[in-house]
């Protein structure tokens, strides 16, 4: 059995009014109706108060993905941009030039290994003004 504790309170007319006109139906009480209002006022100030905690950390890090979001955008769009103009711009290799493909192959393998070392030493090529990007060309 929930412990009752009596509260006397002073209702507006208009209020009390139409509380007397819920409680006039069948299986309806003055008690329980405040009750529920009183409960559900409270848990809408909790969670009010919860979100004023927290939500200025959450627009902040909505604000810091949209920037990430952004930011990789820019630079898949960069990439596809120099690989469609590489593209245009070589000459393809003959199918017989075993050396032109060998040396192709030799510069793929020293560019994938300089992305690896720039990603492991959390370096970014962009943010040193390019003075990464000339330490292994082959």
């Amino acid at each position: 059995m929930v412990e009752k504790i009596r509260h006397q309170l002073f209702l507006p007319k208009p209020v009390s009014d139409r509380l007397e006109a819920l409680a006039a139906k069948p299986g309806a009480s003055k008690s329980a109706i405040l009750t529920d209002a009183v409960t559900a006022w409270l848990n809408r100030r909790g969670a009010s108060e919860l979100e004023d905690r927290f939500g200025i950390r959450l627009d902040r890090l909505t604000t810091a993905i949209g920037r990430l979001e952004r930011d990789g955008h820019i630079q898949l769009e960069t990439l596809a941009l120099f690989v469609r103009y590489e593209l245009a711009i070589q000459a393809p290799l003959a199918e017989n030039d075993h050396a032109g493909r060998a040396i192709a192959a030799k510069r793929f393998d020293a560019f994938i290994a300089q992305v690896g070392r720039q990603i492991a030493a959390g370096r970014r090529t962009i943010a040193d003004g390019f003075g990464g990007a000339a330490e292994s060309n082959p």
